[in-house]
């Protein structure tokens, strides 16, 4: 990956596509994969934004990857709310047996 900083988020928001694509197949083990992958990445933008700018010229373009990350993870939210759901309902039937 090139240095610039774009190419980050830009890669942030492909992971995040892939992340969405997983729930709407109710992937959940793939969802949680992509997330990691979304994880390592914020942590190489958030280490590299401490020795780089973003160039002007970007910044529009961030503001609209950012727009698409945002939305992306608004629609996995939705689609894992019922997982989330069950899961919990679960979790606490086993409490209550123990």
């Amino acid at each position: 990956m090139q240095d610039r900083l774009l190419n980050y988020y830009k890669a942030i928001e492909a992971a995040s596509i892939q992340m969405l694509e997983a729930a709407r197949m109710e992937d959940w083990d793939g969802v949680v994969r992509c997330e990691g992958a979304c994880a390592v990445l914020i942590e190489q933008l958030r280490f590299k934004s401490k020795t780089h700018d973003l160039p002007r010229e970007d910044r529009a373009e961030k503001a609209r990857v950012m727009q698409r990350i945002l939305r992306n993870d608004a629609e996995i939210r939705i689609l894992a709310e019922p997982w989330l759901t069950q899961f919990q309902q679960l979790f606490e039937s086993k409490l209550m047996v123990h």
